[in-house]
Formats: structure tokens, C-alpha cells, sequence
């Protein structure tokens, strides 16, 4: 049994319209391990407004999305940990991004001072409001009103963010420490620089500096025993998120998961495919082991030593 939450604003409804909210916390009764899953790129509700705004029809829209993800590691929440869970899309906020990494080229006025306009994310398109798809589509037919950028952040970031922190505190004071899961997909067509199979899994950990090594180690193992192709940190080693949450000094690990959508969805359709039922439930066994692994085979000092 669990509960969720739906806190937050009326974050990404039309005007007029029935509220929904931004993202949700699916809690356990009692959470009985010091995991905490988030989801923050699998969110799938599109405004009218935003749809109207882009240059995109729906189904290209959605090429951002991390399809299902929340749905692949729903089990948590039955395992004892809590998801978060993002229902607005990517392509209208990036919640993986600091709050304000904005491209000035978007905006029909000048943005506040404090501003990052010049990350390698703004460059690429891919800020806290995102300019691209992927596949280097644009999004907007035309600028956005620097209030409506800033409104997201306000609206619907900054809570996101407020409750990730809250769910790793409490974790962390509940048991003395805090591991972090932060669950992305990535594109089938992915390749690891170098070699010429693509990758089912990469685990991203920083290198080294968003959890001890030997968590991200203990993953990389458990997920290549379950048969799948699994690599560290090439090319994707984690985001704003596990970069910001992950202090494993003070027993608080971040990993990033990255999924092969070509395991378990048509990426032309987006349609799951008879292999989301068999990922699932083998994330579910990893997610086991990882549990099992934290509570019974890793010491405080092995997890505070790196």
C-alpha cells in the first residue's frame, strides 16, 4: 500500500481548466529504506497553452520525455522508498538544470543579472526552459515573455526542488544516511565513445564525486548480473540534480540512471513494447539488491570513506 501526494500550485493547467499538479510524491505507508527514486523528465501533461505556443505538433513535442520511467520504477514505493514523480513535461520546464540556465535569444526582454546565460546546456538549447527537442527541433514559434520563463521557475521549480530536499532530509536524519536515485531514459541510437555496442544502462555517479564508489560500482554489478549491457558515467555522468544532491561525505549519494528506450518503447509510436513488463520487474530486482546491499553487506565507513 502507498499514498501520493500532489503538492505544489496549479503548475501546468490552462486557465479555466481543472487544476492538476505539477508533480507527485508517491509515498510508502512507512518507508522502511533510505532510498529516494525521482523521476523528474517522465512527466507527460501538456498544456493547451504551452501546444499552442510551440512550433511542434503532438507527438514530436514529446521527444524529450523519459517515456514511462515513472511507470518502470513504480515497485519502489511497494519496496519502501518514495518516488517523485514530475507530470509536467520537460520541454516546458527542466527541473535537471539550475533554476535559471536561460537563453536570452528566447525572451522578448532583458533577464534578471543573476541569470546563467552562458552554461554549455544554454548553448545547446537545453536550459531550465528548454529552446529544443531532441533532435534539434525548435520548440517556440515565437520569444516568451520573460515573466512566463520566470513563472515557471517560480511556480513550479522551485517547489519540485523543496520537496526532493525535504524527502533526502528526512531520509537522511530517519537513518543516517541517503541515497538518491534520480531515473532517466535515453535515446536507442546512444553509443559510448569508442565502441560500437550501445549501451542498455549507463549508471552516472560524477565520477566518483556524487556517491562512494562503491555504490555506483554495486549497481553497475547488480544490473550487469540481470544480463543488461551496463557502463559508468560515458556519455551521460549525471546532472544538476545528482551534481547538487550527492555529498557522499556526509552519507548522501546521488546516482543517475540512464535506460535504453529501445528496451521497452517504439521511439517512432511511443508505445511500450512486450519488454517494458520484463525491465520493470528486473528493475525492481535491482532495486532490491541495491536495498539489500545498503542494508546488510555495506558499513558506515565503506559509504563515508570516498
Amino acid at each position: 500500500m502507498h499514498e501520493a501526494e500532489r503538492p505544489g500550485t496549479k503548475g501546468t493547467e490552462d486557465a479555466g481548466a481543472e487544476a492538476v499538479a505539477p508533480f507527485e510524491i508517491r509515498r510508502p505507508l512507512q518507508q522502511t529504506e533510505p532510498f529516494v527514486f525521482n523521476s523528474p523528465h517522465s512527466g507527460r501533461i501538456y498544456p493547451e497553452s504551452f501546444l499552442n505556443m510551440s512550433r511542434l505538433d503532438r507527438m514530436a513535442i514529446r521527444r524529450s520525455e523519459d517515456h514511462y520511467v515513472d511507470e518502470l520504477f513504480a515497485d519502489v514505493v511497494q519496496m519502501g522508498a518514495p518516488l517523485l514523480a514530475a507530470q509536467f513535461p520537460r520541454a516546458w520546464l527542466d527541473v535537471n538544470r539550475e533554476p535559471y540556465e536561460l537563453d536570452p535569444r528566447m525572451f522578448d526582454g532583458p533577464l534578471p543579472p543573476f541569470a546563467n546565460i552562458g552554461s554549455m546546456r544554454v548553448a545547446g538549447g537545453l536550459g531550465t526552459i528548454p529552446r529544443l527537442v531532441a533532435e534539434n527541433m525548435d520548440i517556440y514559434r515565437g520569444r516568451l515573455s520573460v515573466e512566463e520563463g520566470l513563472s515557471r521557475i517560480e511556480r513550479v521549480y522551485r517547489p519540485y526542488h523543496a520537496n526532493l530536499r525535504r524527502l533526502i532530509a528526512q531520509t537522511h536524519v530517519r537513518f543516517g544516511k541517503a541515497f538518491l536515485i534520480d531515473c532517466h531514459s535515453m535515446p536507442a541510437n546512444v553509443r559510448v565513445a569508442g565502441g560500437n555496442r550501445r549501451p542498455d544502462i549507463i549508471i552516472g555517479d560524477r565520477y566518483g564525486a556524487s556517491a562512494a564508489h562503491d555504490v555506483s560500482r554495486a549497481a553497475v554489478s547488480f544490473l550487469s548480473g540481470l544480463g543488461y549491457h551496463v557502463v559508468r558515467n560515458k556519455p551521460y555522468a549525471g546532472g544538476f540534480i545528482t551534481e547538487h544532491y550527492g555529498r557522499p561525505g556526509r552519507g548522501l549519494h546521488a546516482l543517475q540512471i540512464e535506460i535504453n528506450r529501445g528496451l521497452y518503447v517504439d521511439e517512432a509510436s511511443l508505445v511500450k513494447t512486450r519488454g517494458f513488463e520484463l525491465l520493470k520487474a528486473d528493475l525492481a530486482a535491482f532495486v532490491g539488491e541495491m536495498m539489500a546491499y545498503v542494508r546488510d553487506g555495506m558499513s558506515d565507513d565503506r559509504l563515508a570513506a570516498e
